[in-house]
């Protein structure tokens, strides 16, 4: 099953990229380029509603994008993860 929740990320001083998900309480990832940290955000995603689901608790619902206030230099960004429930299950 694929899930999808929004992410905001932004570079720090120091150069590095931060991505955090409004959704997901903790849920979060950083790197040195934008390209791996959307990667890092994924797997960030992917552990925490597995994690989650793991423990019978609800997902919190989706934000939507245009929802979310972005500071000056943010970008937000929908974040897609698959979840395969069971062995030989295909989306």
């Amino acid at each position: 099953m694929k899930f999808i929740y929004p992410a905001v990320i932004r570079q720090e001083a120091d150069g590095r990229f931060h991505a955090q998900f409004p959704d997901l309480a903790e849920c979060r990832a950083e790197a040195d380029t934008l390209e791996d940290v959307i990667e890092k955000a994924k797997e960030a995603e992917y552990n925490w509603i597995a994690l989650e689901l793991e423990e019978e608790n609800e997902l919190p619902p989706r934000t939507e994008m245009s929802e979310i206030s972005a500071k000056e230099g943010e970008i937000v960004r929908n974040i897609s993860t698959t979840l395969k429930f069971f062995e030989g299950w295909e989306e």
